[in-house]
């Protein structure tokens, strides 16, 4: 068997991703677009939102997990009385409610008592989580509903106001990695003693990156590499230790909490984190540490 390359273009990507392709479309035309097969994404977005998804190329994505686990912001609608097989706009009508009583001060009351803070949520069928080696939306789709374990993702903000609809409600939602938002709007109609599904999902941050930042994929920046870790406290070593970091040793503990993005010369080359007795470890270290 061939071995594969290894790559030759690095960076970091943000997309603003359309309406009606797949997170993995986006890394279908990026690598296309930059010939270079190792790309990845940090949070998958469903094919009807929109919004940031931070694209790693190259030995980028080896630094993915500092991206993913960012705390994420939405906005969408809310739509009162209609229940939905996925959740959102793009499934089928399951159940229907009037709640036409229903004011932004009940909307704003469920929220502030339910669902603030760190809660328990059920991930939906539709999800992309895999139980027993097989993705709970393949489940879905042969018809297939299983029991999902709870999991805890925290809702920093959900804030709620009205819309030119009655029975439609904005919001826009700071949450945790892995927070369904889809689940919040389904938990806030039956709250309300009914229904409700989510439609018009926009991711508008993902951590440091807002769609200030960001292009439609056919346009969309390659910046450098250490854009993905900019959130982190930053470091810069010599030579000699850059040395060091090149063969993966222990270092002192510099100044903040961690993890460190450790440069020299400009250049990132590894990420440290905690380790014990005053040192830190490397739990990434780029080709760059030793291409010098």
């Amino acid at each position: 068997m061939a071995r594969r390359r290894p790559p030759t273009v690095h960076g970091v990507c943000i997309v603003d991703k359309p309406a009606g392709i797949t997170s993995h479309d986006v890394i279908g035309q990026l690598r296309k677009r930059f010939s270079e097969r190792q790309i990845g994404h940090a949070g998958t977005l469903d094919p009807d939102a929109t919004g940031v998804l931070v694209v790693a190329v190259g030995m980028a994505t080896r630094l993915l997990q500092y991206a993913t686990a960012s705390t994420k912001t939405y906005v969408g609608e809310v739509v009162l009385g209609t229940e939905t097989s996925s959740l959102d706009a793009a499934g089928e009508v399951t159940a229907t409610h009037d709640m036409s009583a229903v004011t932004l001060e009940d909307v704003q009351r469920v929220v502030e008592e339910h669902l603030l803070g760190e809660i328990d949520q059920i991930p939906p069928m539709v999800s992309a989580i895999k139980v027993d080696g097989k993705r709970l939306h393949e489940l879905a789709r042969e018809g297939i509903e299983i029991e999902r374990e709870p999991r805890r993702v925290t809702i920093f903000r959900c804030d709620v106001c009205k819309t030119d609809e009655s029975h439609i409600f904005a919001i826009e939602v700071d949450c945790s990695a892995g927070t369904y938002v889809r689940t919040i709007a389904d938990d806030i109609g039956h709250l309300l003693g009914g229904g409700a599904h989510l439609r018009s999902l926009r991711r508008v941050a993902s951590g440091p990156f807002n769609l200030e930042r960001a292009a439609p994929p056919e346009t969309c920046e390659l910046l450098p590499v250490e854009v993905i870790v900019e959130s982190l406290d930053r470091v810069d070593v010599d030579e000699e230790t850059a040395q060091k970091v090149a063969v993966g040793g222990l270092l002192p503990m510099w100044g903040g909490e961690g993890p460190w993005a450790v440069h020299t010369g400009g250049t990132l080359i590894a990420v440290y984190q905690p380790f014990r007795n005053g040192n830190a470890k490397p739990s990434v270290v780029l080709p760059t540490a030793s291409q010098r």
